[in-house]
């Protein structure tokens, strides 16, 4: 008998088991090879699998259908149109062409673009992804599609993200097919990302205007017990929170989305789920939904998920670390240390081909996980250094370097580590810790990349991480195909590139002092902010890589700088403003107000002789906090204005950071003194101690 979750798993996806039911044998077999070649579905195929998608929607409720896309916003986006068609005698028919489910055309003129299109230049297209399969939400079917312009540029995420894979596929190919893998079609990389995120009540959200505005709290004072004892992480989850999962894992679940692990975080009020690895580009896919369906179930409990990248002050924010793999079509998962010589010296060419690739493009992987939000959070003691390098273990290490040095290694198994030509020893499977400082750790048979941010989409980063790894797999396949003999170059290969860029491998604390100036030393990027990061995008060599690997153009690649840093200075902006109206309508007029009673009751008091100690001590405090907050937020304010005066995306990004961010926090330290000398009954929105502590 099956359970409950076998029944609905999947029953809101038109997956390939319905594909099977509801298609001919003939048009399902003409679908799988399109979907498997990438080639475009012609037009009686496509409105064979209109029809049949159609009547599964109906059956499932459906009325409307949408192309479900995701702009350069970092959200998805939706239009609704009804499979109403008017019949001749006045009646109506349910109708969806193949013509509708492979192309639609919203407005694009509103969505970011770069510049790569003017605004009165709406049309745009999306144009259906058919190995990400169609679902049913909210009682609409959603058609999961790429995003584009009437010129043809990318306005979206997938559209590079699936060129990104493709590269990867063509390359990686290449090199298995050296191995004698000749059954391997193809390969595509697999993620699976763990996501974190915080949940507070919804009666005390809704009281915190900075909550509403920016995602994360713009005041606010510690409160006596933070996660000092480390007692809610992994700790029995609260009846509202348990209740809260069970219910988003049913949705998941029908939507086909592999949710597996829940606990509670570290932080208070912080959670965290993590799914099975699948095929990148549905990954994403289904992050997207997760994000969604997290923040709409919560509120069916009375509460509101913050997928802000550090909602608190002080206590740890919010990743979504990346898990990253390379898998065949034949089940090899090539980042997967082997069985024989034969298959470890193939992982190790893998393995080498990252290790360049990390350390050559750090700037690359470090702008890719780059936002205002993203910045609050890396370095903090919960997250990984803003410097890049890789955790590869002692043991590993170990192995790399009596390649590099051409002597035996000290294991199990001592031998030579001449690749392919002696005996490798056999590679434990998982020979690795787990080192929470590391931005990019090897774990066994993956690389998890620390650095994204819970907000973030993992297109951006996987995008990066596909393209340059690509890259460098296409040159070490150039130089093997070319070799005279396979494995002395094939051992020369690996021995040059560990040689020449182990400074990226580092298995120490990223959270000591001494980690920034060894790294320093060895020559590795510190991009310690949003801008700092992102005018990397425009530099020629990467131009080139995304152009030599078809992944972006440059105008493409301009347009998401453009994006990106534009988004930067926005995002600042709005907190900024929104600091100025709290301190300015809230905390400064119940400051003036508790200042009012203290004064009242000094005046009281006097005229009796009673002590006035804490009267008097505590009207000092307040008016002397009152005074610097007043100071700071005319300061806030006027620089405010200069930024709105200038009219250059760039100019008005390092404005933010050099100005805008240093008087915001300014602002807050007085508040926050005033908080903590305020009494409760005065202060005019809720406190860390309620968002945090509340949920029962």
């Amino acid at each position: 008998m099956k359970s409950n979750v076998e029944e609905i798993f999947g029953s809101k996806v038109f997956d390939e088991s319905v594909m099977r039911e509801k298609l001919a044998k003939d048009t399902f077999r003409e679908l799988e090879k399109t979907i498997r070649e990438g080639k475009q579905l012609n037009i009686k195929i496509a409105n064979a699998v209109a029809h049949a998608m159609k009547e599964w929607a109906l059956e499932q409720g459906a009325t409307h259908y949408t192309h479900w896309f995701q702009p350069m916003t970092g959200v998805t986006a939706e239009k609704h149109d009804g499979f109403i068609n008017p019949d001749k005698d006045g009646k109506v028919i349910m109708e969806f062409s193949g013509k509708e489910l492979i192309k639609g055309e919203p407005d694009a003129s509103s969505f970011p673009n770069g510049g790569l299109r003017a605004t009165f230049e709406a049309r745009g297209y999306t144009a259906w992804d058919p190995t990400s399969y169609a679902f049913i939400k909210n009682g609409v079917l959603c058609i999961p599609t790429a995003f584009c312009s009437y010129s043809g540029h990318a306005l979206d995420k997938k559209t590079p993200l699936l060129r990104s894979m493709q590269a990867i596929n063509k390359q990686a190919l290449r090199i298995v097919k050296l191995f004698g893998n000749d059954d391997v079609q193809t390969i595509k990389t697999t993620v699976g990302p763990e996501q974190e995120y915080f949940l507070v009540d919804q009666k005390y959200y809704e009281q915190r205007k900075d909550l509403i505005y920016t995602g994360r709290t713009l005041f606010g004072a510690p409160c006596p017990k933070g996660q000092e004892l480390e007692d809610h992480y992994f700790g029995t989850i609260k009846s509202r929170v348990q209740e809260f999962m069970s219910d988003l894992n049913q949705e998941l679940w029908k939507l086909g989305i592999l949710a597996k692990t829940e606990h509670n975080e570290v932080a208070p009020a912080q959670h965290e789920l993590a799914p099975i690895f699948t095929t990148t580009n549905i990954a994403t896919d289904h992050n997207q939904l997760t994000m969604e369906l997290i923040q709409r179930v919560a509120k069916k409990h009375g509460l509101v998920a913050l997928l802000h990248e550090k909602p608190f002050e002080g206590i740890n924010g919010s990743g979504k670390h990346n898990n990253f793999s390379l898998s065949t079509d034949t089940g090899i998962n090539l980042l997967e240390p082997g069985d024989t010589p034969h298959e470890n010296a193939q992982f190790l060419v893998f393995l080498a081909a990252i290790i360049k690739a990390v350390d050559e493009h750090q700037d690359l992987l470090r702008l890719s996980v780059a936002t205002a939000g993203n910045d609050h959070r890396l370095g903090a003691n919960e997250a990984p250094p803003a410097i890049i390098s890789i955790f590869l273990g002692d043991e590993l290490t170990a192995v790399l370097k009596a390649i590099e040095e051409e002597k035996p290694y000290d294991g199990k198994e001592k031998e030579l580590m001449k690749i392919g030509a002696t005996v490798l020893p056999k590679f434990p499977k998982d020979s690795t810790d787990r080192n929470r400082t590391s931005p990019f750790a090897f774990t066994g048979n993956k690389f998890e990349f620390r650095m994204p941010g819970s907000n973030a989409s993992i297109a951006g980063c996987n995008i990066v991480l596909n393209t340059v790894i690509a890259d460098e797999i296409e040159k070490f396949a150039n130089i093997l195909e070319a070799a005279d003999n396979f494995d002395t170059t094939l051992h020369a290969l690996i021995k040059d590139t560990i040689k020449n860029h182990k400074r990226i491998i580092f298995n120490g604390n990223g959270y000591d002092d001494s980690w920034v100036k060894e790294a320093e030393s060895r020559g590795l990027l510190n991009l310690k902010t949003t801008p700092d990061a992102l005018p990397y995008f425009k530099t020629k060599e990467n131009i080139e890589l995304f152009e030599r690997q078809k992944v972006l153009s440059k105008e493409e690649v301009q347009s998401r700088y453009e994006i990106l840093m534009d988004e930067y200075e926005k995002q600042i902006n709005i907190e900024a403003l929104t600091m100025l109206d709290i301190a300015k309508k809230d905390i400064l007029p119940a400051a003036s107000k508790f200042s009012k009673e203290l004064t009242d009751t000094i005046t009281n008091k006097k005229a009796i002789g009673i002590d006035l100690t804490y009267e008097l001590e505590t009207a000092k405090k307040v008016s002397e906090y009152l005074t610097e907050a007043y100071q700071a937020l005319i300061t806030l304010e006027k620089d405010v204005e200069k930024l709105h005066e200038i009219d250059d995306f760039e100019k008005s990004a390092f404005y933010v950071r050099d100005f805008i961010i240093q008087d915001m926090a300014a602002l807050r330290k007085p508040c926050d003194k005033l908080e903590v000398v305020t009494s409760n009954e005065d202060w005019p929105f809720p406190t860390y101690g309620k968002l945090l502590f509340s949920i029962l």
